[in-house]
């Protein structure tokens, strides 16, 4: 047992940035349009929370720095999408190359380094039971994601576009509304994942993503697009994860370790893609 808990501890703060991204792209994907920026979102999220932080010293700064950078990340790509009329998962991706870019090139500007920058009066986050507030936010805004996508007016309208939007319409609704509305939801919730990468670290390093905002739109599909199915979910990356570092522990094969979590991801696309094959639908 006391082996266990560690693990499930650490299970639930790596799951943590995995949720509230995944949380953001549920909003999108209800809206009829999956964002593929989510990876280039907690990106910028977590640099300018770093920026913010490292010139203010306010913790606050660097949270709120962080949701109007992605914030601002997903409304170019919402209006890429709606007025541009580019491909959507085009204007995704290109959001996460220009993330990649800005944030080394920034990163050389403000701190003089193209690498890894660290604050040095950096004060760790408070923790209580063993987990940091940025945990128990992510349950809190989970339950206002439920709350707001499923029992308001604009949750239900906003779940109309992705089944009827032109029904909404003739309700005198605007659908796109909704849909840009959704993207910046994504950009609130991305930015704080973002921040929570960077000023739990204490520092900033180049592509600190790694690929979560990926894993974050294998969550949605394979928590059925529901609250409850993301948590469950992203805790199975986060435990996936969290056990591939206790086996590093162990005499066990390096490269192996590390794959593991990877290894579980394509898992969950290939689980995820077949169920909705059985349903009739498209992943």
């Amino acid at each position: 047992m006391s082996d266990v808990l560690p693990v499930l501890l650490s299970a639930v703060v790596i799951m943590t940035p995995l949720l509230l991204a995944a949380t953001g792209g549920l909003f999108t994907e209800l809206s009829g349009r999956l964002n593929i920026a989510l990876e280039g979102q907690l990106l910028v999220g977590a640099f300018f929370a770093m920026l913010a932080a490292h010139l203010t010293g306010s913790f606050a700064a660097g949270l709120f720095a962080a949701v109007l950078a992605s914030g601002a990340l997903a409304a170019l790509v919402d209006f890429a999408a709606r007025r541009l009329r580019s491909n959507a998962f085009i204007a995704g991706l290109a959001a996460n190359l220009l993330a990649g870019g800005l944030t080394v090139v920034l990163s050389q500007r403000f701190f003089g380094t193209r690498g890894v920058f660290a604050l040095g009066d950096f004060r760790p986050l408070p923790r209580a039971f063993g987990l940091d507030a940025y945990v128990y936010a992510a349950w809190a805004l989970l339950f206002l994601a439920w709350a707001a996508i499923f029992r308001t007016p604009f949750g239900y309208r906003l779940r109309a576009c992705g089944r009827g939007a032109e029904a909404l319409a003739s309700l005198g609704a605007r659908p796109d509304a909704y849909r840009g509305a959704a993207f910046l939801v994504s950009g609130l919730f991305c930015g704080i994942g973002g921040s929570l990468l960077s000023l739990r670290l204490g520092g900033f390093v180049p592509g600190m993503a790694a690929g979560r905002g990926w894993i974050a739109l294998v969550v949605i599909f394979l928590g059925a697009r529901r609250p409850l199915g993301l948590l469950a979910a992203a805790f199975a990356f986060g435990l996936a994860e969290a056990l591939s570092n206790y086996a590093q522990g162990f005499d066990a094969p390096a490269d192996l370790v590390l794959a593991a979590p990877y290894a579980v991801t394509l898992l969950a696309m290939a689980l995820a893609s077949a169920r909705a094959k059985r349903k009739g639908g498209v992943m």
